[in-house]
């Protein structure tokens, strides 16, 4: 029974840290790629990013004492790895919480009927949508200081909320599916999705924590991992199929509001409040990464660390950027490439400079490292083409 507890509790802590803002802008650039292009895209970097937790997971087994993934690079790549990965994790967790904090404000104001208003503040107009991300990031940046019980026990509790909320959205969504909306495949568009869907699926900040709440019993690592990674690829693929197969073309940026608008008043709620959930958990679960590599891995103090870590974000989010997929897009490309190539060099050197037996061992060599790389370098190279 324990066992159980501390599993689920990993498994919470993991697919709350991957399922967030990237699922509500998966809809999005599957219909605009073609849908079964959006697919294959879903399937591969799905694959891949299980592949580089396990070697993450690995990694963690084999290194003793507490760290995130800033003193996991510094142990076995130098200064040079650190500060890499240091940049990485700065990049997709920021770019993370400014889009859960713009797609709050935008969800929330939306489930509330003020979509478009301005509020007063202080002599100030400010959008209903800022109002409301503002709103909901005091609440959850309070979560984040309180540390890794609060969150665990957040994630426990909201995890259950939004997957019960997707099965009602697909419930309620295939009366509504129409088929000729699965038609579409487009190999020339094969990496327009890249960058979202890559974002969609980042959560290798979870693992060091997955290991702090299984400490009592690391042999239930690979298990979790395996299961936290699986969740979130089906519940992926389920939310698309049904959210393009129902609005198609017209799939919008934030994917619940253009279907709620579709499929009426109880879909426009459920819709809502499983964005509003999803984002939630993975702010509590990356904020809370980030403020332990400012605490465990710089030796910065705790109320500096949390600072550093929530009023970044604050700021982006409230300077006027409001595009949902530019952001998550962006974040994804940079911080999921940097972050593949250093897990599988990571893995590769901690087999042999690790300083304890793992619960498990995954192969690697060069070639799998050079496949990795190539693919994130190429998917990098592409989406900054198409920014030029």
């Amino acid at each position: 029974m324990k066992n159980t507890k501390l599993l689920l509790e990993a498994i919470a802590t993991l697919v709350g840290t991957v399922i967030g803002a990237g699922i509500l802008g998966m809809p999005y650039i599957v219909a605009t790629s073609g849908f079964w292009t959006g697919i294959v895209v879903i399937i591969v970097l799905g694959l891949v990013t299980t592949l580089l937790y396990l070697y993450l997971g690995e990694i963690v087994l084999r290194t003793k004492g507490l760290h995130q993934l800033t003193g996991y690079a510094e142990k076995y790549l130098g200064k040079t790895g650190k500060e890499l990965m240091a940049i990485s994790m700065m990049i997709g967790i920021y770019g993370a919480l400014t889009a859960y904090i713009i797609g709050e404000g935008k969800s929330i104001s939306n489930l509330f009927g003020f979509n478009g208003l301005t509020v007063d503040i202080l002599g100030l107009n400010i959008s209903s949508g800022a109002a409301f991300g503002f709103a909901f990031f005091i609440i959850v940046s309070i979560v984040v200081y309180l540390g890794i019980d609060a969150v665990g026990k957040s994630e426990m509790y909201l995890l259950p909320t939004y997957v019960g909320a997707i099965l009602l959205i697909c419930l309620f969504s295939i009366k509504h599916v129409d088929p000729v909306n699965f038609t579409s495949f487009d190999l020339s568009k094969i990496l327009i999705p890249y960058g979202v869907v890559l974002f969609a699926f980042l959560g290798a900040t979870a693992i060091p924590q997955m290991s702090e709440e299984i400490r009592k019993n690391k042999k239930l690592m690979k298990k979790a991992i395996l299961i936290g990674m699986s969740i979130p690829f089906f519940v992926y693929l389920l939310f698309t199929l049904f959210v393009v197969g129902v609005t198609g073309i017209n799939t919008t940026e934030v994917a619940t509001i253009g279907l709620g608008g579709l499929l009426g008043p109880i879909m426009f709620v459920f819709g809502n409040i499983f964005a509003i959930f999803a984002m939630a958990t993975s702010f509590l679960a990356l904020g809370l990464a980030l403020q332990e590599m400012y605490e465990y891995d710089y030796k910065l103090k705790r109320k500096l660390s949390w600072l550093l870590t929530c009023i970044p974000p604050l700021i982006i989010a409230l300077s006027g950027i409001t595009s949902f997929t530019k952001v998550i897009g962006l974040g994804g490309t940079i911080a999921g490439g940097i972050d593949g190539v250093l897990i599988a060099l990571m893995a590769y050197k901690a087999k042999k400079l690790g300083d304890r037996k793992p619960e498990y061992q995954i192969p690697i060599n060069w070639f799998i490292i050079a496949l990795l790389s190539l693919l994130f370098a190429g998917g990098a190279l592409y989406y900054f083409l198409q920014i030029l």
